[in-house]
């Protein structure tokens, strides 16, 4: 017993031996680094890209507000090969920021419409910018956005949704204008194909966003917008950015008032052009039919319906429904016409969006077409672009108003318009001209061209003697001849000038018959008192004696 307590309490102290105590230490010592190491660990998250360019394994960093917190592990192709699958490592702090709002995106040198980014990263190489996001639900799994957001989640402003159809070529980064001035930007656009529309995520930055009201438009602009219609031509010009890629741009109209502030996450329309838009505003309407006899070339689409200038409704389709049956009182090939009369055009801006009583505005119609004679008709409104409008206005000519429909819609009464007026007018006249008896006119015609025709020959022989006259050489010395006699009678009454000679014997002869004729008068008087005084002597004449009155 006592060999065997010996060998046993050797075998214990050589069990308990202190060089033990170094690898157990080691040991312990490592497990704890591996402890410390998992436990500092942060999560593993999986980024969904489009491909892997710039992005390496071991080397590529993910950043926040360029502080390191995270890196990536692996990239890899996704099972159906559609696109890259990143494996990264973030950092232990990096959990709280990792939730639904989160955005990642690769920053790297681009040139887009604001210029030049991310030029660091050349000599640096391509980095993993992580945006963080204010949601509660965490999340471990992330789409890369291909472009940066125009906005982090946090920054101050509106973002709402535009809702368009299909056509508004908008992309991520178009500017959102007011009046000219750059507000915002697009932050993202999405097709609906079960709805065949665009939907458009827009950020206004503030101060900006206090611009944006219930009552606010949104039309898309495309830098420079050309008009041609009834109304003439419109130009409009926007930004010099908007005219190399669009946007979008905004306000309320001028017969509208202001409304209230836009709530977060709001949804408007996008319209097309500012007119649409200003059109948009008057969303009730009466729908009526025009059944057309004149052309409608010239008529389109948002053509407006005025009533003496002041426009109420708009044209909405030409032609409408063409094969549906017509009433059996007009003709069979009238061209139907759907147009909308907007009371809300009427409205004062503080009574715009009240509901209007449609039944009440209706038979305010058929009063003005039964006792009135209210009837439209199509006029030109631009005679450069032949473009019509539909004219509203009272006809005393009228025919009696018989109410009518047309494929479930009231008719609206028409008339001929101008040009048809005219029309008719140029097809009675033709049809006057036809009845003429024409032949006796043509005989009559006929034999005054015969006519005309011989005087014309007398006048060319008349012509053709004139010709030889005038040619004949005798005659054109007949100037000549003309001009030398002339000459001769000028000599002529130069002899007989104040200086000349002639002239002073003429003087003197005539002052000599002068005499002459002085000295014969007391003859020619004795002649005319006794005219035998030359051959008998005149009688001597006593002087009368004077008698006393009886």
């Amino acid at each position: 017993m006592p060999d065997s307590m010996q060998r046993a309490k050797r075998v214990s102290q050589s069990r308990l031996s202190p060089i033990w105590i170094v690898p157990l230490l080691a040991a312990l010592i490592g497990a704890w680094m591996v402890w410390d190491n998992i436990s500092s660990r942060g999560p593993l998250i999986t980024l969904n890209m489009e491909n892997a360019e710039g992005i390496e394994a071991g080397k590529t960093l993910i950043k926040t507000r360029n502080v390191e917190v995270g890196h990536v592990e692996a990239v890899r192709l996704s099972d159906d090969l559609s696109h890259t699958v990143v494996t990264a490592r973030m950092s232990n702090d990096a959990a709280r920021m990792l939730n639904t709002e989160t955005r990642f995106w690769v920053v790297k040198p681009r040139i887009g419409r604001e210029g030049i980014s991310g030029l660091n990263t050349v000599l640096s190489g391509a980095y993993i910018q992580l945006a963080p996001g204010k949601s509660d639900e965490p999340q471990d799994s992330f789409d890369v956005l291909e472009q940066p957001p125009v906005a982090p989640p946090d920054a101050p402003g509106l973002r709402i949704n535009l809702v368009s159809q299909v056509g508004n070529s908008l992309s991520a980064g178009d500017p959102i204008t007011y009046q000219g001035y750059t507000v915002g930007r697009v932050e993202s656009t999405d097709f609906d194909p079960e709805k065949r529309e665009m939907r458009h995520r827009i950020f206004i930055q503030a101060p900006y966003d206090s611009l944006v009201t219930d009552t606010t438009r949104f039309w898309s602009s495309s830098g420079i917008d050309v008009q041609l219609d009834s109304e003439g031509v419109n130009v409009n010009l926007d930004s010099f950015e908007t005219l190399i890629s669009g946007g979008v741009t905004f306000g309320v109209p001028e017969d509208i008032a202001r409304g209230n502030a836009a709530k977060q996450d709001a949804t408007f329309t996008l319209y097309n052009n500012e007119e649409s838009a200003r059109e948009g505003t008057y969303d009730q309407y009466i729908e009526y039919v025009l059944l057309v006899d004149d052309t409608v070339r010239g008529l389109s689409r948002g053509a407006p319906v005025e009533y003496r200038g002041v426009r109420v409704g708009t044209v909405v389709s030409v032609p409408w429904h063409f094969t549906a049956p017509q009433p059996d009182t007009l003709t069979q090939f009238a061209i139907p016409v759907l147009i909308r009369i907007e009371p809300q055009r009427l409205e004062s801006s503080e009574n715009i969006n009240e509901d209007i009583d449609d039944q009440e505005v209706r038979d305010r119609f058929v009063t003005m077409f039964k006792e009135y004679g209210l009837r439209a008709t199509l006029k030109a409104g631009n005679l450069l672009t032949g473009a019509l409008f539909v004219d509203l206005n009272f006809s005393q000519d009228a025919e009696p108003y018989k109410s009518m429909e047309f494929d479930g819609k009231p008719v609206f009464p028409t008339v001929s318009g101008g040009f048809a007026q005219i029309e008719q007018k140029i097809s009675n006249l033709l049809d006057k001209l036809n009845g003429l008896q024409v032949e006796p006119i043509l005989d009559s015609l006929d034999q005054t061209m015969q006519t005309s025709q011989q005087t014309l020959e007398e006048v060319r022989q008349i012509a053709e003697s004139v010709n030889a006259i005038v040619s004949d050489p005798a005659t054109q010395q007949l100037p000549g001849s003309l001009n030398d006699t002339l000459q001769e009678l000028q000599n002529t009454l130069n002899g007989f000038s104040s200086g000349s000679s002639g002239y002073r014997q003429l003087n003197d002869t005539l002052k000599q018959l002068e005499i002459l004729m002085r000295d014969l008068q007391p003859v020619a008087k004795t002649l005319r008192e006794q005219p035998n005084a030359l051959i008998f002597d005149r009688e001597v004449q006593t002087d009368p004696v004077p008698r006393a009155p009886q």
